[in-house]
């Protein structure tokens, strides 16, 4: 199974994606993951983005896409590949549909993760971190911790990103409608599209999600 997984920020692309990966064994590769690989590597490709992230600039979509052809022709890819954050414009959409075509396969489905607007600011902007374990994430509603401020697992201050303001992710959310949202009309028009509430459990959305994929494919 082929799949390109959307979705705004705070949709939780990457939990859904790394647990519908496993489910229906393929692998789930992200466009973060592809840049790790190849710095990490020291590929041409790594050291070239590497080039423009050091100086802060973006990396351009010749380089991403790149990237993730040379990704796709791995072995593991051959039955199937779950992309999470890739393509994120028209560019890489129309970019990846023509690798494929030179592949002689297709995709078999894009899946739409929808929230509201409201709920991503919510998800997003209410994520404290702890300064000493990064790992340890806690959430003002849904996860608050036993005391304000501070990590229940080491004492540690607990801080907001700087991206994680509501400011900074409505900024996000524009970028997404202009820059990734036209992918979705894109693929709508080739009849890939199927869109899912990303509300509820985890669960929940991974068990929709699923069964989304599975009707499309036997249907």
């Amino acid at each position: 199974m082929r799949i390109v997984l959307v979705g705004p920020p705070g949709a939780g692309k990457g939990t859904q994606a790394h647990v519908l990966a496993k489910t229906l064994s393929i692998p789930h590769i992200s466009t973060g993951d592809l840049f790790r690989a190849n710095i990490s590597q020291s590929t041409p490709l790594g050291l070239e983005a590497k080039g423009y992230m050091d100086k802060g600039q973006l990396v351009p979509d010749e380089v991403t896409i790149g990237m993730a052809k040379d990704r796709l022709l791995q072995p593991d890819a051959e039955n199937g590949f779950l992309l999470d954050g890739f393509p994120r414009n028209l560019a890489q959409a129309k970019a990846l549909d023509e690798h494929l075509t030179e592949q002689g396969i297709a995709l078999n489905g894009v899946l739409d993760l929808e929230v509201p607007e409201d709920e991503v600011v919510k998800r997003i902007a209410g994520r404290r971190l702890c300064r000493n374990e990064g790992s340890h994430v806690f959430h003002v509603v849904y996860n608050p911790p036993a005391v304000e401020g501070v990590c229940d697992h080491c004492g540690g201050e607990l801080y907001q990103r700087s991206d994680d303001t509501e400011e900074a992710v409505r900024t996000r959310l524009e970028v997404y409608h202009t820059e990734t949202e036209p992918i979705i009309d894109y693929y709508r028009q080739q009849d890939l599209v199927t869109t899912i509430s990303a509300l509820g459990k985890v669960d929940e959305v991974t068990q929709r999600a699923v069964d989304a994929l599975r009707a499309r494919t036997q249907g």
